[in-house]
């Protein structure tokens, strides 16, 4: 096994720009959604002197709540900070390798994709361009709206991200509008809600996790660049409790754009092919006082929307599992990708020359311990390790199969900050050549 340099010069890193805000703290491993805004605080009642209307009760809450996070990163990958190995001179130079295995946030960006003049096809992940350079890096400036009419079911949600980056030709500053969407909850007997625009995944649990003042950890698994990406498009929840078996079963479904593949792959915004891709995920919950458990099996088929030959589809199945007792959090979750082959590619890299035929299949596991602490800004403490394994293919070319071992630490101050530090043991087993391409990398998030 590779040599990594120890976990406590990353906290230290870390710590460093640590500063004090005000939010929440996400329990790890609860199944919280990136489209939920923090919770409003009650409106204070007027005095009589402060109105001469109508005085809202105690326990209204505003109909627009403002809130967000800043996600404050230290990253130092081995390497030049790709999986691509010197001398290995097989084209495209990404279909032999896994160029999203050196990640360092929780979006999965990695810290390079330079191939050195290789020709690539379009398979690549976001970068923060740092190479194999130990830097800082604001990884994500999040702003959230909610608007909630009074006495409605309407609600309105907007998520737009600030992801400042730097290229060889300079600033690389971008927004993204990575949500933006009205939810109506039609009855107020039933858990049905409808949604249209642009929202999470309904693919699986790891799109619980997106955002990384909810993650218990700070990056992606392996197959996250199949199961979490947001689209546009039109959603279906609903629920129905079954209270004497402490149970509930859940329909999630969806018709989007690009199917719940990360932008990185596809393109989310338009349809390429004008033809939607449907998604949808059927759970069962356990809610016992003590024991907490959900299971589910997802599935996704339509158009691949990287090409606009309606020909060329996609298909993929999914099973995952979440538990959580006394303090411990178990996720797992596995998933089977075909797409066929179609016409040239294009997605947020570019246009490149074809979209070739391809199969992935992957799992991952995670364990993690929160520990809850009273001792002055200090609230919570959670290890956590997880095991992922990727096996995957182009039509035509060599399979790879890659492991990754997942450590890592995050500790909760106040109601408002999170530290994190992770390593990242990244492995290449068969098809792809061996690289020193493992990732240390941290994370302090500041939420209000």
């Amino acid at each position: 096994m590779r040599r990594v340099r120890g976990l406590t010069a990353l906290l230290v890193a870390g710590g460093l720009s640590l500063v004090a805000g005000v939010a929440r703290a996400q329990v790890p491993g609860a199944p919280a959604s990136s489209e939920s805004a923090p919770a409003p605080e009650a409106l204070e009642e007027p005095s009589e002197n402060d109105s001469d209307g109508y005085t809202p009760p105690a326990d209204a809450t505003p109909s627009v709540v403002v809130g967000g996070y800043v996600d404050v990163g230290f990253a130092h990958a081995q390497g030049d900070g790709t999986s691509f190995a010197p001398g290995d001179t097989r084209l495209p130079a990404d279909y032999g390798v896994d160029t999203f295995a050196p990640a360092v946030n929780s979006r999965g960006d990695v810290a390079s994709t330079d191939s050195h003049g290789l020709f690539t096809n379009g398979f690549l992940p976001h970068s923060v361009g740092i190479g194999g350079r130990p830097s800082f890096l604001i990884n994500t400036v999040a702003a959230d709206l909610k608007y909630t009419p009074p006495s409605t079911g309407l609600m309105v949600f907007t998520r737009v991200l600030a992801l400042p980056r730097f290229s060889d030709t300079g600033d690389a500053t971008h927004v993204l509008v990575e949500q933006a969407f009205g939810r109506v909850i039609p009855f107020d007997s039933e858990e049905l809600a409808l949604s249209v625009g642009k929202f999470d995944s309904v693919f699986g649990i790891e799109y619980l996790d997106n955002e990384s003042n909810i993650r218990t950890g700070i990056t992606p698994s392996l197959i996250a660049r199949y199961t979490t990406g947001q689209s546009v498009g039109a959603k279906l929840f609903y629920r129905i409790q079954l209270a004497p078996l402490w149970s509930a079963l859940s329909l999630n479904m969806a018709a989007t754009n690009s199917g719940t593949f990360v932008d990185a792959l596809q393109t989310p915004d338009v349809s390429l092919t004008g033809r939607p891709v449907g998604s949808v995920r059927l759970g069962y919950e356990l809610n016992r006082p003590r024991v907490q458990a959900k299971l589910g099996a997802s599935g996704m088929y339509g158009v691949r929307n990287d090409q606009s030959d309606t020909a060329a589809r996609q298909r993929a199945l999914g099973a995952d599992l979440r538990v959580a007792f006394a303090g411990l959090y178990v996720n797992a979750e596995a998933v089977k990708v075909d797409e066929d082959g179609g016409g040239p590619k294009t997605n947020d890299s570019g246009t490149f020359m074809f979209a070739s035929a391809f199969h992935g299949r992957g799992f991952y596991g995670q364990l993690a311990y929160a520990l809850a602490v009273d001792a002055g800004p200090l609230h919570k403490i959670t290890p956590y390790g997880r095991y992922e394994m990727r096996h995957a293919w182009f039509e035509g070319f060599t399979p790879i199969t890659v492991d990754r071992i997942t450590a890592g630490l995050r500790v909760d101050l106040w109601e408002a900050v999170i530290v994190k530090a992770e390593i990242l043991i990244n492995r290449e087993l068969s098809g792809a050549p061996n690289v020193a391409n493992n990732v240390q990398t941290t994370s302090v998030v500041y939420s209000w």
